[in-house]
């Protein structure tokens, strides 16, 4: 079950820092009397609730209703209460900068100049323009910070994305060494297992022709092994399994291969989670991203993660036709739960307008012990 939280923990102290500003219109309020200042009171509350939700939709991907009544909010405090109110307006040309589209983009930013135009008008017609002089300058800074907002947005992005290449690079270097690795012990097991084969077959000929030589032979073929094994513990030494990040990265090449739009959401830090716990769990991706190309004829791929209280949920999202009953009872997903059994995770699968896959894994902080026994169990 997800904590209540204020505001996301992503921005820090700013968004309580910002709301300072809002004891301007709440002293305002102070000269209004009777149901009109209930009315007010009720509306900058209000508008600290659309404050608040605004910052669990940013970036928007649509026209947010939580903005609209912001706008309205704003207007009925600058023209029924006091003119000063428009300054609240800082708040909302913060959350227009969050558009990502450039249509909707220049749609929010005209309805702000509209809702900051009119209470201007609306005073100059009652012959009040002379108040408004020094408001101007205020005016042309509401105006022009969501284009700031925005370029510092979209120069983040570009930031995100560089660091994602760049870990996506790091981590097709490390499967490079791996499979040079591989290679390696490939060869040094072939010749040394070839070697252990002639010296058998020779061992054979000599057990009763020459007890002495067969002995030698013998030694020397214990000899073989003892180096083989220790080259192979050498190599293996520098292998570890697949981490979460790795097999996201390759579910991203695979499903990019067959032409669909793959995106991942959420942050976690995958470093604390075990190397038994972080292969299973990509096995499972690794198997839900084969179901997707085989069976989903889905355009778009979401990959979810959370990280909740001692619980990673990873939920994996296609736009497709949907799973099958009989593709629901598959080998696949039964591999998949008898995995996830192994370390007392679940997953849930729901089929409608396309598939989503939730899995869910108590995490564990790392053990010495544990980790020790995984490694040992690998180089076997």
């Amino acid at each position: 079950m997800k904590r209540f939280q204020v505001f996301p923990k992503r921005y820090g102290v700013f968004p309580y820092i910002f709301m300072i500003y809002l004891a301007l219109p709440t002293f305002y309020m102070r000269e209004e009397q009777g149901l009109k200042a209930v009315i007010g009171y009720a509306l900058i509350l209000l508008f600290l609730v659309t404050y608040r939700q605004l910052y669990f939709l940013v970036p928007f991907k649509k026209f947010s209703i939580w903005l609209v009544l912001q706008f309205v909010i704003l207007f009925i405090l600058s023209i029924w209460f006091n003119p000063f109110n428009m300054f609240m307006g800082f708040f909302t040309a913060n959350f227009i900068g969050w558009f990502p589209d450039k249509k909707l983009f220049k749609m929010a930013l005209l309805s702000f100049a509209v809702v900051m135009a009119l209470p201007i008008l609306y005073f100059t017609l009652q012959g009040h323009l002379s108040d408004f002089y020094f408001f101007f300058p205020f005016l042309i800074v509401m105006l022009t910070t969501p284009f700031g907002i925005r370029s510092m947005n979209t120069k983040m992005e570009l930031e995100q994305k560089l660091d994602q290449a760049n870990q996506q690079i790091k981590e097709l270097i490390k499967r490079e060494e791996r499979v040079r690795i591989a290679r390696d012990l490939h060869d040094t097991l072939g010749h040394t297992l070839s070697l252990i084969t002639l010296q058998s077959q020779l061992v054979q000929r000599l057990t009763e022709k020459a007890p002495e030589r067969a002995r030698q032979e013998a030694m020397q073929i214990e000899s073989t092994s003892r180096s083989a094994l220790s080259q192979v513990r050498e190599l293996v030494s520098e292998m570890r399994s697949i981490t979460i990040s790795e097999e996201v990265a390759d579910m991203e090449q695979i499903l990019t291969a067959a032409g669909m739009e793959f995106h991942v959401q959420g942050y976690v830090d995958f470093s604390h989670i075990p190397l038994l716990q972080q292969n299973i769990i990509g096995m499972c991706l690794r198997e839900a991203g084969t179901n997707i190309v085989k069976h989903s004829q889905a355009k778009k791929c979401i990959v979810t993660f959370e990280d909740m209280e001692g619980f990673l949920s990873i939920s994996i999202k296609d736009d497709g036709v949907g799973l099958s009953e009989h593709h629901q009872k598959g080998n696949g997903l039964k591999g998949m739960k008898e995995r996830l059994a192994l370390i007392e995770g679940t997953f849930t699968i729901s089929s409608n307008k396309g598939t989503l896959l939730t899995i869910t894994i108590p995490i564990i902080k790392k053990q010495i012990g544990v980790e020790d026994a995984y490694d040992t169990h690998s180089h076997c």
